[in-house]
């Protein structure tokens, strides 16, 4: 069961390396939050919701934002690669932990292949003929070869591609902004033509884009496990979680405005091409098209990169609590290869899947992960508010970030959590995912109970 005291920080990853430097967390901290579901999934959502996108992302945002502090308080406080899984398990049990993170291990390994095939789609769109499952295997060669190399590769890589990332929007915000203002060369300020029937779709158009914009957030969560081996990691962690809010502020709720306001929020460009190259086209943007392919591939690779780190980090993590097989938990050269290798091949089994059985296995799959990320949200919410009374008693100066307002927000946190598990129940098309979630999740939960009972009887 778990402790009722706060004890001192276990070092269960004392074996990794600490190759991270301030630079990498920070730029994965600020590139981490802009993923190929901003840059493309999008779309789905403003032709659902319509000007009304806005008001979702905010709504969403706001919730991503108190859980991020919420992670954020307790990583500064107990780093460690296990993250909310580490947590789960002090401040619930053994059980909890356990659920976390199996659940978000499968979610990531399913990413992997996920974003494998998406950038397979772009490469495939500029060379006709070759084969998408040869592009997969070839990015999964390299990252999973920079993986197993040193943890500072998966810095660099993600440094990078954040750079790449940040810049891009960056310069889309300046244009949208110029050519709202009317002081664009070539294009005409649109006003506010565009935005008069902020809700087209009326309250299920504005639920199904509050649905689309939730999961859109997903990753945010690798900056704290990428902490534990960093150089400081309570330095780390209070500086991404610090900055999380206007981070989420500006790349997404300020494109979701400008794109609205530039483009009609049925235009069908907006689905077809995507809202970016939608907007980019408006303002007579010469290549707009394949420039936004080139930033959409670096962030599928960026997303491919830090979920191959992420699953490794977490499986290790959990053996090292003794919840997972020990081949997993082999560390050399400060990195746990065996987990690496694991992640990566499930990654390619998912691959595999979309071609052998794409019309059954593979949509129960996908379904099965639909809504893992609000599972984990609720185990970082229940964890935080079990934890801070602890820390407060027992440990105070490990606070170094404080959730606001404790408890009040923490429980309006919780409560949009299950607000958005009451809209999915009430969507055809999410109800199924949140269905299969639950089953996976109550199946981990039931093996992890087990599991500590009979850890407990030993």
């Amino acid at each position: 069961m778990p402790s009722t005291t706060v004890k001192a920080p276990q070092e269960p990853d004392a074996t990794l390396s600490h190759g991270l430097k301030q630079r990498h967390l920070s730029m994965i901290a600020l590139g981490g939050v802009i993923g190929a579901g901003l840059f493309v999934g999008s779309g789905a959502g403003i032709a659902a919701a319509g000007p009304s996108i806005v008001l979702a992302y905010a709504l969403s945002g706001l919730l991503v934002m108190l859980v991020m502090r919420m992670l954020g308080e307790m990583s500064a406080a107990y780093p460690s690669s296990g993250s909310f899984s580490a947590h789960a398990e002090r401040a619930i049990g053994p059980w909890a932990g356990f659920t976390a993170g199996w659940s978000f291990w499968v979610l990531l390994c399913t990413a992997v292949g996920l974003e494998g095939i998406g950038a397979a789609k772009i490469v495939t769109g500029w060379l006709p003929g070759t084969p998408e499952w040869a592009w997969v295997a070839l990015f999964m060669v390299v990252f999973c070869g920079a993986n197993l190399a040193a943890v500072k590769n998966f810095g660099e890589f993600e440094f990078w591609f954040a750079a790449l990332k940040v810049g891009a929007i960056t310069l889309f915000l300046v244009l949208g902004v110029l050519a709202i203002a009317g002081v664009l060369p070539g294009s005409d300020s649109p006003g506010a033509s565009h935005l008069t029937d902020f809700l087209p779709n009326g309250g299920e158009g504005l639920v199904v884009g509050l649905l689309a914009s939730v999961f859109a957030y997903g990753g945010l969560e690798t900056v704290t496990i990428a902490a534990a081996e960093s150089e400081n990691p309570v330095r780390g962690v209070a500086s991404a979680v610090r900055t999380a809010m206007w981070r989420i502020a500006l790349f997404y709720i300020g494109s979701m405005a400008v794109v609205v306001t530039l483009v009609p929020w049925d235009s069908e460009e907006v689905v077809e091409k995507g809202p970016y190259v939608a907007a980019l086209d408006q303002l007579g943007i010469p290549g707009a098209g394949q420039v936004m392919n080139v930033v959409v591939l670096a962030a599928l690779l960026s997303a491919m990169n830090a979920n191959i780190y992420g699953s490794s980090r977490i499986a290790y993590s959990l053996v090292e609590r003794g919840q997972g097989p020990r081949a997993l938990g082999r560390v050399s050269g400060g990195v746990p290869r065996v987990a690496v290798l694991a992640s990566c091949a499930f990654g390619f089994v998912c691959v595999l899947l979309s071609y052998w059985r794409p019309d059954d296995v593979f949509p129960w799959l996908l379904n099965m992960i639909g809504a893992v990320i609000l599972v984990v949200w609720m185990f970082i919410a229940v964890s935080q508010l079990r934890l801070r009374g602890r820390l407060e008693r027992e440990a105070p100066e490990r606070l170094a970030v404080r959730m606001w307002a404790f408890p009040v927000l923490t429980w309006v946190a919780l409560a949009g959590m299950v607000a958005v598990f009451v809209l999915m129940a009430r969507e055809p098309d999410t109800r199924v995912q949140l269905y299969s979630t639950g089953g996976m999740t109550l199946f981990l939960a039931a093996v992890g109970y087990v599991w500590q009972r009979a850890r407990a009887k030993a």
